[in-house]
């Protein structure tokens, strides 16, 4: 990995990578998540576009924040943007998976200039119940297992409802992105455990409760959506009323895969592929 930083306007150093040349794809994970969720896409998109990844505040490599209050949606839009800044970036396409897919649909309302296209994986304008209190139950939590070879095989069990056929190896893959082994023995979490002090905080707000009209922003642009056919975040219902307000945008629904689909997928290649087909060129002189 070419791991880069750069420093945002309160301080804080967020890690990102930046490889290939072309169309400029921003790849932005979910909320627990890291640049190493897209590891899947390295392969199959080179010499596709130039893809870059990035690691929120408080995730991953990057810098913690010592005010758990700036991990939300609007303060790290304005991240993504002061990347774009520092990369000399006028526009980038976006695919966002869940926490990213919100803050894409941030960035179309406040920044839509900054902007190519989206593709949203396994997540819309509404949050599922079920799935949000899911979430609430494990974030800022460190797993009990004592290794990951233990925990990949919980995973197994804990997900043949929404994830059938997903082996141990594959799972051992994935959580090694998620969480890290201890010297010592145990797990240790690879993002801030204060991120759940916020967003109880927020709960309590009632921030960004009517994300529809965030959505509409991206009206103007192409469009994809990404849906495990088993997600509990990005319901059956909220795609068709998705469609109806985006009528082009394309779709992959995923089957045997819950929330959030990995993106090795064939069918979420082949949408990948298709929507970067419906990017408009780079202007001459940009830089690539």
């Amino acid at each position: 990995m070419t791991l880069s930083h750069f420093t945002t306007s309160d301080g804080l150093r967020l890690a990102y990578d930046d490889r290939g040349t072309g169309l400029p794809l921003l790849c932005l994970p979910g909320l627990t998540r890291n640049m190493d969720d897209f590891d899947t896409l390295l392969e199959p998109l080179a010499g596709r576009c130039r893809l870059i990844r990035m690691d929120y505040r408080g995730r991953g490599r990057s810098d913690y924040d010592p005010d758990f209050n700036n991990y939300n949606l609007l303060r790290e839009a304005h991240d993504v943007v002061e990347l774009l800044d520092h990369l000399g970036l006028a526009q980038v396409a976006i695919l966002g998976t869940s926490r990213g897919g919100l803050i894409a649909m941030a960035l179309a309302a406040g920044f839509p200039q900054r902007l190519t296209g989206v593709i949203l994986n396994d997540i819309g304008p509404v949050v599922g119940t079920a799935g949000l209190a899911r979430i609430m139950e494990y974030v800022g939590k460190t797993p009990p297992q004592p290794d990951l070879d233990t925990l990949a095989d919980a995973m197994v069990r804990q997900t043949t409802g929404e994830f059938p056929g997903v082996t141990a190896q594959v799972w051992h893959r994935h959580v090694a992105h998620w969480f890290a082994e201890r010297p010592e023995g145990g797990l240790s979490l690879r993002y801030d455990p204060a991120l759940h002090k916020a967003l109880l905080a927020q709960a309590a707000t009632g921030a960004l409760q009517d994300m529809w009209v965030f959505f509409d922003a991206l009206k103007a642009f192409p469009l994809a959506v990404i849906r495990g056919a088993n997600s509990d975040i990005l319901s059956a219902e909220t795609l068709a009323e998705m469609r109806r307000r985006h009528p082009v945008m394309l779709v992959a629904e995923i089957a045997d895969r819950g929330h959030v689909p990995f993106l090795d997928e064939p069918e979420a290649l082949a949408l990948i592929g298709a929507f970067l087909d419906t990017l408009p060129p780079l202007p001459q002189g940009s830089p690539a």
